[in-house]
């Protein structure tokens, strides 16, 4: 049964690659998109932290985790996100579902484990609408629509070469599309202008991170983690397409292809900047945990010749984080609610984004359920997580639109005694 199940689960692969339309925020028009890449839904619901490694989960952004993996462990994520877009006249309510990730943790020998799988990196997702006076007075309207996204196949390893330390590594490779079309009409006449930008995108980056849990009075655990994910180095192909198109049908009359060699734009280089992330936290295992993380990023290096936005800067990031978990009696026989992990957290991002001269940066608050699964053996181990968040981002100043959202997660982990000898007695 497991094994049909992680075969239906990699057969969706070509769904998730081609298919996601992972956001619907107007900022996803800047960059690359808007990042994705968040963790596990265990991981999300404790305010996105990192650093907590067990034997039974796997955890996407700290490959020194893998080396505390004990059994096969596959998962995969699903969220749906309610957002409200306001700005300083008017709201509108929308939402989008996702495939989040499909991933694969294997014990690899003593102190030893692997991980691989799929997840998106960014997405872009928006439609912009400008209504300007001319000159003349005549009503401008520019239309902004963009799709697309960068998804993320990696491979990592983590391993223990002394007592309480863990290493890892993982490498990424990231490749999608983006697409971005302006329209632009004038009142009165007939023929509009249209503006096509198409980017082929991949490149590589890699994760290094190194967690140390020593014990405390045999009962308790200090964690500290060190996550350094190295600067990615894209590559995009562009290409870029205007003409004009009838105002009365929107059939195309006339397009061309702009010689981006003579501008020195056919292809690009897309430097995101080296990720460090700083973590502590204190617990006692299975029973409750608290932890805090500080990232930060000099985010202000990143540009992004081939879309030559004018209203956007891009400053150094920094993210705080905080959050744990509670399980009441992970060894109940009877009672299930004893054997719930509890989970809660929040988060503060300062996104490195500054459009029209404001900062835009998140606030979110997370909490959720780990579920006990019954049946097998090893699946007491496995669980289904449920989480939830509540969060805003950007500001309703200078012209700008302003997000609130509800997050929910749902995520499946399922453990297997794969690729393990059996013992007989």
């Amino acid at each position: 049964m497991v094994k049909k199940t992680l075969l239906a689960l990699f057969c969706a692969t070509s769904f998730f690659v081609h298919s996601q339309n992972g956001t619907i925020s107007p900022y996803s028009f800047f960059g690359v998109g808007d990042f994705r890449g968040k963790g596990t839904v265990e991981n999300q619901m404790m305010g996105g932290i990192s650093m907590y490694a067990d034997s039974i989960h796997v955890n996407l952004r700290n490959p020194a985790a893998y080396s505390r993996l004990r059994l096969t462990t596959y998962t995969l994520g699903v969220s749906h996100r309610e957002f409200r877009l306001k700005d300083f006249t008017e709201e509108q309510n929308t939402s989008v579902t996702n495939l989040d990730y499909l991933s694969v943790g294997l014990p690899a020998g003593k102190n030893m484990g692997i991980g691989f799988g799929l997840m998106p990196f960014s997405s872009v997702g928006y439609r912009l609408v400008s209504e300007i006076s001319n000159e003349d007075e005549e009503q401008v309207t520019n239309i902004f629509v963009g799709e697309g996204g960068l998804n993320r196949a990696y491979f990592s390893l983590g391993f223990q070469p002394i007592k309480n330390l863990g290493l890892g590594a993982t490498i990424n490779y990231n490749f999608g599309t983006l697409e971005h079309q302006r329209l632009q009409r004038v009142e009165g006449v007939q023929f509009g202008t249209i503006d096509n930008r198409t980017s082929k995108i991949n490149g590589f980056d890699f994760n290094y991170s190194a967690i140390y849990t020593p014990k405390i009075k045999e009962r308790y655990t200090l964690y500290s983690s060190v996550v350094v994910n190295t600067q990615i180095n894209l590559v995009s192909e562009n290409s870029e397409v205007i003409g004009s198109f009838s105002q009365e049908t929107g059939q195309e009359i006339e397009v061309v292809d702009v010689d981006l060699e003579a501008q020195n734009l056919s292809n690009t280089e897309l430097k995101i900047p080296t990720t460090t992330t700083l973590g502590l936290g204190f617990g006692e295992e299975r029973k409750w945990f608290m932890g805090a993380e500080y990232s930060f990023q000099k985010f202000s290096s990143f540009e992004n010749r081939f879309l030559g936005q004018d209203n956007v800067q891009y400053q150094d990031a920094n993210s705080y984080a905080f959050g744990g978990y509670y399980i009441p009696n992970y060894t109940a026989l009877s009672g299930y609610f004893n054997r719930i992990t509890y989970r809660a957290g929040l988060r503060y991002d300062v996104t490195g984004l500054v459009v029209n001269g404001k900062e835009i940066n998140n606030f979110g608050i997370t909490f959720g359920f780990g579920l006990p699964l019954s049946g097998t053996v090893t699946d007491r181990f496995s669980n289904l997580n449920i989480g939830f968040e509540l969060g805003r981002r950007g500001t309703t100043d200078a012209g700008l639109i302003e997000e609130s959202y509800f997050k929910i997660n749902v995520g499946l982990s399922l453990n297997a005694l794969w690729f393990q000898k059996r013992k007989i007695n």
